[in-house]
């Protein structure tokens, strides 16, 4: 067999194997797409408290969708929806989480009440 063939076969064995061994990764999910969704099938969706601010500080999900806030500042922040009643977090130290499902469509505005220019809204579909 001369070199060139040789060359050609082992190129098309790489090839072959490497399309495989994606295609297999892919059907056990080791390849797919990150998902939103968190123990038990329930959508999670992050909002991050950085830098006195809200990330993102507007977010659209559906109805049945959990929103966790995670503090990520040195100092504590609150997550307070604007009528004070539908939630409301106790205080947040750093790398400390909120979480509330929202079940209604709507638009949920809410602030930190230890600096109440943080503001954020949820807006459920």
């Amino acid at each position: 067999m001369n070199i060139k063939k040789a060359s050609w076969m082992i190129g098309i064995a790489v090839t072959a194997v490497v399309g495989i061994t994606l295609m297999a990764l892919t059907q056990r999910g080791l390849a797919a797409p990150p998902s939103d969704k968190g123990p038990g099938g329930i959508v999670v969706k992050e909002v991050k408290i950085d830098n006195f601010n809200f990330g993102p500080a507007s977010l659209k999900i559906v109805a049945g969708t959990t929103v966790t806030w995670t503090n990520r500042d040195d100092v504590p922040h609150t997550v307070v929806s604007d009528d004070k009643t539908t939630f409301k977090s106790k205080a947040l130290d750093t790398d400390e989480q909120f979480s509330y499902t929202f079940t209604k469509p709507g638009k949920y505005s809410y602030f930190c009440s230890v600096h109440p220019k943080m503001t954020g809204e949820v807006i459920v579909q």
